[in-house]
């Protein structure tokens, strides 16, 4: 929306209100503290967005290309303003709100908009890329020091539906802090996560869009100590290790989160 006063409260009261009434956080950028310039940052909140509302009113050239750019990222728009004058030919097939200028009117016809639009972003990540994982190659290692526990983790990325997926930008793996990840030979990178003693780990995906039916498949090494002489704990020759693994994709039309439950034995090879 155009940056002006006499578009405040049309924002603050008919807008970002009947948005958290609905259970959704909308967001302006100049509400917003961030290092980057401001069109970055534009278009980072935008690819980052659920869905976009965007303010039609007065044709701002401005808009209207963050407009089009969100269209190009393939985000789903509703267009207001308080005349239909002010909708472009090419846009009229996008959802839009025309209101007579009040707020009552704005919230009264934009809320069933926003309902409508989390409906169909829910069903979207629900329909693309689903995720199954299995666990293999399970081993314990052991020397006179220390007992190490590693299996490698299968994550199967499937797209469900019958377009190209979302650009998969990222895959996070949540763990506790016991366990050292790798990928590829490299050991991933992680930082502390939300909740205490939870690790979250970066991994690269191999494919960053899967057409119609298709699949990518990510092999990550799970390394932990199991026993040390320095713990004064008894050494075992076969320990269990079970817990909640999250996994986190990131795609350019949100974040799919899955949860699951993994438990893996780990005893020596005999010889």
């Amino acid at each position: 929306m155009p940056f002006d006063r006499d578009f405040s409260d049309i924002y603050t009261y008919g807008i970002k209100k009947t948005a958290e009434e609905q259970g959704v956080v909308a967001e302006r950028v100049d509400e917003q503290h961030f290092s980057e310039t401001i069109l970055e940052r534009v278009y980072r909140q935008i690819e980052n967005a659920d869905f976009i509302i965007a303010e039609m009113t007065g044709q701002n050239p401005n808009v209207f290309y963050e407009v089009g750019y969100a269209h190009a990222k393939g985000k789903l728009c509703a267009l207001v303003t308080q005349s239909a004058g002010d909708i472009p030919f090419d846009l009229k097939q996008h959802p839009h709100v025309i209101y007579d200028g009040s707020i009552a009117d704005l919230k009264d016809k934009l809320a069933p908009k926003i309902e409508w639009m989390k409906q169909q972003t829910a069903s979207k990540k629900d329909e693309t890329i689903s995720a199954s994982v299995r666990t293999t190659d399970e081993l314990l290692e052991k020397d006179s020091f220390w007992h190490h526990g590693k299996f490698d983790f299968i994550l199967d990325l499937k797209n469900n539906s019958s377009r190209r997926s979302p650009e998969i930008e990222a895959i996070y793996i949540h763990t506790s802090k016991a366990w050292t990840l790798s990928n590829n030979g490299q050991e991933c990178p992680s930082q502390s996560g939300d909740q205490k003693g939870i690790l979250r780990h970066l991994v690269a995906p191999s494919l960053k869009r899967l057409a119609p039916g298709a699949f990518s498949q990510e092999r990550i090494g799970f390394r932990r100590q199991l026993w040390s002489k320095f713990s004064g704990e008894e050494q075992r020759d076969e320990y269990t290790s079970k817990g909640i693994v999250t996994i986190e994709v990131v795609t350019s039309e949100g974040t799919l989160s899955h949860e699951f439950s993994i438990e893996v034995e780990f005893d020596e090879i005999p010889f």
